[in-house]
Order: structure tokens, then C-alpha cells, then sequence
């Protein structure tokens, strides 16, 4: 093997230390919260094929490739059988395809063995390595896994291996920063939480209280594990973690080639007018970026590194995005706000900053709907509606949609519910804690409804 791959396959020396030498799972052991997906679950084990595994970066894709290898180990992989390449390392495909070589040379002869490429969007041409090897045969008894932060880059190229991927039912899989159910799963906070959010009655006050606590702190580190540790055994967020999620969001578009003063400028836009309807026209008029389609492309840059959701306007009669009206385009996760926030405006209290942010009444009901947003889309398509008056969140389940008012107040009026007061299966979900009526709207407490998504 490279020398320069040795430090993420420590378990080719040792198996039974990998755990203690691997750099992502020593961090990890360190840390108050260690989280399990339940993606590791469903990842491959007896299935060669070529498989993919999207997110942006910084969410904790490579420390869940190494639980894998740890989790594969335990059950009896040979550690032979399982080299873990960066792509940071690799210039092109034929750099790639050298280093496939090199693995299968040294692999088994026998039974399976499991090769991945983490960050594959970074190695110019990657794909034509991989359809290379698997139309030479080299990879029918492979676990290819490649993971890449680039979304659009992933799909668009996995179409090129048709027939070549193997037999396997699931072979993509998508990993997000933690829901607020994983969250809460992670603390402890409430026993259940899954259960709890699909349970016909209300849990009792206490539960309720913690639970409405949980969802508090949600607000401001979201499911990035790093700010969920630094608040919970620091009791603040350090700024070099919101540092840290700002430098990839700069570092990725710069690295393709995009200019970073149109992105402080977009991102500022974004925040300005956050969870309001907006046009690439109208914003274009009001920076210094001369047409439309260059404040789309950063926009969607954006969204293909998963920092962002474009949420359009739902065409109520198809089921599909009305084309021609404003979207809304909210952040992915609340913690990804707060990182551009502390870039855009520096300020040496950062911390302090997001609390006021997420405890004033404005922006606070801003937060919470883009959560709410981001949420849905993860398992649903989600749109916005806009009639004759808005609706904050329409998703498609079971071949229709589903209206959601988010009303983060302390006093619900009925002129604000008209239209989502139009759709006979529409919830409201708010800020109070009990399950009630108004205008025979359901409304329901808005952290419990969130459990069950």
C-alpha cells in the first residue's frame, strides 16, 4: 500500500487496535455524544457491487466509513480485505485506478473485499476508473464504496455505470446531519422518542418540558456533532467550530471556481431575506452579480453541496414545482446559518450571537421553519405553497400533499391561518404544548411532530 494511505488503514497492522489508532474513531471516543447511525445498518456486507454514499462534508461521512471497517472486523472480515483510500491524494483516474489495482493485487484471492474511496468528487475523471475496473472484471467480488460531497457530480455519474453496479437493492444511500429524533435519541432526553412521536397522547409535563428544552438547544448546533459535543461538555460553541463549517462551504465553492465575494454577497442575500419567497432576478438586481443565472448557479452550488434547500412553490393539481413563481431557499441545518451568520459578521461572542438569534421572535420563527423545511425534505418532496395567501411547508406522501403552518408564537389568530385553513388534512404545528383546534385546523406541538418524521 501507499505509505501515505497508512494512517486510515491502521488496521491492516493491527485489527484488534483499530479502534485506539484510527484518527476519526480516537476523536470520536474522546467525545461526551458518540453517535451510531443507523445507516451503518444498512450498509453492504455480502453484496459486491458499486455502491455511493452522499452528504456534505464535514457531517461525519469518513468517521462512518471507519465505524464500518470496525463493525465489519468484528464480524469476522478479514482486515486484509478492506483498504480505505482519500481522494485528497489522488489526482486522477489513472492515480485511482493504480491504487484499485494495488488493492485487488493484495486482497484475498477468496471471499469478499471491500474497497473505499472516500470524497471520489475530488479525483478528476473518478468514474472512468471505476467503469473501467468493473468492465474488465475486476470487481466482482468488490464492495466499492465512494463517497463525495458534490451531490449533483455523484448522481450524474453513477448513470454511467448501467449494468454495472451489480445486484443490490439499495446502492446509494444519503448521510444527514442528525435529525432532532436522533438528537434526542443521542442525549437520552426522552426514553423512546420515535414512539413518542407518533403516540395518540401527550406525554406528561415533565417529558414535555425536556423534550421542549432539547429542541431549544436543537436550534443552535443542529445535527453537527461537533457543535453538539462543544455544547455539551463546554456549555458553549467554540468559533473555530462555526470556522470550520464556513471554510468548507468558502474552500468547496472557490475549488470551483466561483469567486468568494459573489458568495459573501449571495449568502448575504440569503439571510436577509430568509424564508421569504424570492426570485434570481430580484436578487440580482439588488447585488453587484450582473445576470440571474450566475445568483442561480451559486444558489444551486449551494444545494448540490447540501448547505442549502430550494424550496419551490407547489403546483397543487400535478404534484410538481410551479415553475414560474418565487422559491424560498432556506439552510440544510440550523447550525449551517449560524456558521455563515458568524462569517458574514464577525463578532468575538459568536455563541452568544446564536442565542440571541434564536431567541428573538423574529428569527426564531425563521429558524424553526427551515428546520421544519429541511425535515420534511429529507424523506419527502417539499414545496411551499403559494395561493391566495402561503402555506410554509407542503410535502408528497402517499400521492398527495400535506399542508404544514409553523407558528413558533405564543398566540395563534385565525387571519393568519387562512389558507393552510383551506386543505382538510393540514396541520399547523406550533409552539404550544397541547393538541387543539383552531378553525378546524389540528395544532399540533411542533418538537413532538418533528419526533415523528
Amino acid at each position: 500500500m501507499d505509505p501515505r494511505f497508512l494512517p486510515h488503514n491502521s488496521h491492516l497492522a493491527d485489527p484488534q487496535s483499530f479502534r485506539e489508532r484510527d484518527p476519526q474513531l480516537r476523536h470520536l471516543a474522546t467525545c461526551p455524544l458518540r453517535h451510531r447511525s443507523p445507516l451503518l445498518d444498512r450498509l453492504p456486507e455480502a453484496t459486491p457491487g458499486i455502491y455511493s454514499l452522499g452528504g456534505g462534508r464535514q457531517i461525519g461521512k469518513s468517521t462512518l466509513l471507519k465505524q464500518w471497517i470496525a463493525e465489519l472486523i468484528d464480524r469476522g472480515t478479514p482486515a486484509g480485505a478492506i483498504t480505505f483510500l482519500t481522494g485528497e491524494l489522488i489526482d486522477d483516474h489513472h492515480g485511482l485506478l493504480l491504487q484499485m489495482t494495488t488493492h485487488l493485487e493484495e486482497a484475498s484471492p477468496h471471499g469478499r473485499n471491500f474497497l473505499i474511496v472516500d470524497e471520489v468528487t475530488d479525483i478528476r475523471d473518478w468514474d472512468k476508473a471505476v467503469k473501467f475496473a468493473a468492465d474488465a472484471g475486476m470487481l466482482e467480488r468488490t464492495v466499492l464504496m465512494v463517497t463525495g460531497s458534490d451531490l449533483t457530480l455523484m448522481q450524474d455519474a453513477r448513470v454511467r455505470f448501467p449494468g454495472r453496479r451489480g445486484v443490490a437493492a439499495e446502492p446509494d444511500f444519503r448521510l444527514h446531519p442528525l435529525s432532532f429524533g436522533e438528537y434526542v435519541a443521542l442525549t437520552g432526553t426522552v426514553a423512546e422518542p420515535e414512539a413518542l412521536g407518533s403516540a395518540e397522547t401527550l406525554p406528561d409535563s415533565s417529558a414535555l418540558d425536556d423534550l421542549y428544552a432539547a429542541f431549544d438547544r436543537y436550534l443552535l448546533h443542529g445535527g453537527y456533532l461537533t457543535a453538539i459535543n462543544d455544547l455539551a461538555g463546554l456549555d458553549t460553541i467554540r468559533p473555530s467550530t462555526l470556522a470550520t463549517y464556513s471554510d468548507w462551504i468558502r474552500g468547496d465553492v472557490t475549488k470551483r471556481g466561483r469567486q468568494e465575494a459573489y458568495l459573501r454577497e449571495v449568502l448575504s442575500a440569503l439571510v436577509n431575506r430568509y424564508t421569504s419567497q424570492i426570485t434570481w432576478n430580484a436578487l440580482a438586481r439588488e447585488l453587484s452579480i450582473d445576470h440571474p443565472s450566475t445568483v442561480a448557479d451559486y444558489v444551486e452550488l449551494l444545494q448540490r453541496m447540501d448547505a442549502v434547500c430550494i424550496l419551490p412553490a407547489l403546483r397543487e393539481d400535478t404534484l410538481s414545482p410551479a415553475p414560474k413563481k418565487a422559491r424560498k431557499v432556506v439552510f440544510s441545518d440550523p447550525f449551517i446559518l449560524h456558521a455563515v451568520c458568524a462569517w458574514l459578521e464577525p463578532a468575538s461572542a459568536s455563541f452568544e450571537r446564536q442565542r440571541q438569534r434564536a431567541a428573538d421572535p423574529v428569527w426564531g420563527s425563521r429558524i424553526v421553519e427551515a428546520c421544519v423545511a429541511a425535515h420534511c425534505r429529507r424523506t419527502h418532496p417539499t414545496y411551499y405553497i403559494k395561493a391566495q395567501g402561503e402555506v410554509d411547508v407542503a410535502y408528497i406522501r402517499d400521492g398527495r400533499f400535506w399542508p404544514v403552518e409553523v407558528k413558533w408564537t405564543n398566540q395563534l389568530r385565525p387571519k393568519d391561518i387562512k389558507q393552510v385553513a383551506r386543505y382538510p388534512n393540514a396541520e399547523i404545528w406550533g409552539k404550544g404544548r397541547q393538541v387543539s383546534e383552531l378553525n378546524g385546523v389540528r395544532v399540533l406541538p411542533l418538537p413532538l411532530r418533528l419526533l415523528s418524521l
